[in-house]
């Protein structure tokens, strides 16, 4: 199967005062494992606990306490590689990485540095129907979680919550191949979808499960064909992070107010500080947290208490092998299986449970009618309802069964929406419904014939209209289906009004 055609799209360009400028973006994307136990130990990684208990020994940093790695992360971590077209290594080694911080209670974080577990690959974001970026991965590692301060309780005091301490993360680490405020929640919600279809992570940015830092620099225009000509980062600016991302909205708000506060500076004959800032939503800015620190400040060493990780080709073939059909995968088939559009493919992917739902829905039937169907009166209802597929009123044998009735001619388009209202209400078997609340179609000729000829009688002035100027047979036809309470088949009205007017 070929895969789509794409472009790329244009980089974002912003006028400054004295020129254009455009904006370049690198993320590095935390994604929480979807792991019951954490990384190094077993205690639990279920949210909204009572502060503090889910902590183990080994959590705590108690003395003499060994991590003991969860192979279940190791594996989660190699499918997320695989559905990124990455290159998987064999061997990887964990690191402390050391920093001090009061919720990280042994005074490093358990990482990985320059063997990670997963290297190069790539993710294909969509912009549009037509027009997609890729983007390069540059490497997930895997590394275990800092704990949670609480500066809001206490006037005076702040408090350590290590419930989230250890809990396996995979860093995603992009390419600065992102050009923009909109590419960049793209990217993330790309990700998040990908990740979400393997069930390496459940990509709740509420809850912390998935959160980004965003990398942002600007260069002038062609400075950046020069990085990517000879890979040389000393032709782009210097960029800032924005820390712990957790909102699209966010994301894109961040990202464009912090490319005009560089240019401001640039054009006002400063320099810009690499350093770590936040982004505040209340006052729409970003502000500095601290200075950026390289990799020498955290004095990397290889973790004592860890050997190598080391896999063999099997084993990536085995999680290869256990892998679903992955999004860019699903929606190419739907284009070509089901003659849908790149858009309506994209809507139904968009989440496997929808795509698992459209397929239900359209088994044994048209696609594109089932997709105009889940896509405009079912996804619509959820949407105003604040549902999902998972929570929907109406399972697929409902949506279908309303399908199916269309096709049959058994009741009307605008039949089916009351329909629709009806099953959403108040349930039942569509046939059933239908006919007890009266609907169904009137596609008896003779009976349809009688009110035709009724309706012509009526109007002799507007018969000679009609033969005339053709056109306005349609009022005749309104006027039937009037009559009828809707209920006549109007491919049959219209052919019998044009029949008895001769046009």
């Amino acid at each position: 199967m070929e895969a789509l055609d794409y472009r790329e799209p244009q980089a974002k360009v912003l006028h400054g005062a004295q020129g254009d400028w455009e904006i370049v973006i690198g993320m590095e994307v935390h994604a929480q494992v979807l792991s019951k136990s954490k990384l190094f130990s077993g205690a639990s990684t279920a949210f909204g606990s009572e502060p503090n208990t889910n902590v183990s020994l080994v959590d705590a940093a108690m003395p003499g306490m060994l991590p003991v790695i969860n192979d279940f992360c190791v594996e989660q971590a190699v499918r997320a590689g695989l559905g990124l077209n990455a290159q998987i290594n064999l061997r990887s080694v964990f690191d402390r990485k050391n920093y001090f911080y009061p919720d990280l209670p042994q005074g490093y974080q358990i990482s990985q540095f320059k063997h990670p577990i997963v290297g190069e690959g790539e993710v294909l974001v969509d912009m549009e129907p037509g027009v997609a970026r890729r983007v390069r991965i540059e490497r997930i590692h895997l590394e275990q979680d800092a704990g949670k301060s609480i500066h809001d309780m206490d006037p005076t005091q702040s408090f350590v919550d290590l419930n989230r301490t250890g809990v396996a993360l995979m860093e995603i680490v992009s390419r600065p191949d992102i050009r923009g405020p909109e590419e960049a929640a793209e990217y993330v919600r790309k990700l998040r979808q990908i990740l979400r279809y393997l069930g390496a992570c459940d990509g709740n940015m509420q809850e912390g499960s998935l959160r980004a830092d965003v990398n942002v620099s600007v260069c002038k225009p062609g400075d950046y064909e020069r990085f990517r000509e000879a890979d040389d980062f000393s032709v782009l600016g210097t960029r800032c992070e924005i820390k712990n991302m957790n909102s699209m909205r966010f994301i894109q708000a961040a990202i464009d107010y912090e490319a005009r506060r560089q240019i401001a500076i640039l054009e006002d004959g400063g320099s810009v500080d690499q350093e770590t800032r936040l982004y505040d939503p209340s006052k729409g800015e970003t502000r500095s947290m601290r200075s950026k620190e390289e990799a020498h400040d955290y004095r990397y060493f290889p973790d004592p208490d860890l050997l190598p990780l080391e896999i063999d080709e099997a084993y990536v073939a085995r999680v290869r092998d256990s892998l679903p059909e992955l999004p860019d995968a699903k929606k190419l088939r739907f284009v070509t299986a089901y003659a849908m559009t790149e858009y309506d493919a994209s809507v139904l992917t968009a989440e496997h449970e929808n795509a698992a739902f459209f397929e239900a829905v359209a088994e044994g039937r048209d696609g594109k009618q089932a997709a105009n169907w889940v896509i405009n009166e079912l996804f619509g209802r959820l949407n105003k309802a604040g549902l999902t597929v998972e929570t929907s009123p109406l399972s697929p044998a409902q949506v279908g069964g309303v399908i199916d009735l269309v096709a049959k001619g058994e009741i009307s388009g605008a039949m089916a929406k009351q329909l629709f209202d009806l099953l959403w209400e108040q349930g039942g078997e569509p046939a059933e419904v239908a006919a007890a609340n009266g609907l169904k179609q009137v596609t008896d000729t003779g009976e349809i014939e009688a009110a035709v000829d009724a309706v012509i009688a009526a109007n002799p002035d507007k018969v000679a209209q009609a033969q005339e100027k053709p056109s306005l047979a349609g009022w005749f036809v309104g006027q039937v289906m009037k009559s009828t309470g809707g209920k006549a088949n109007p491919k049959a009205v219209n052919e019998i009004v044009r029949a008895k007017l001769g046009v």
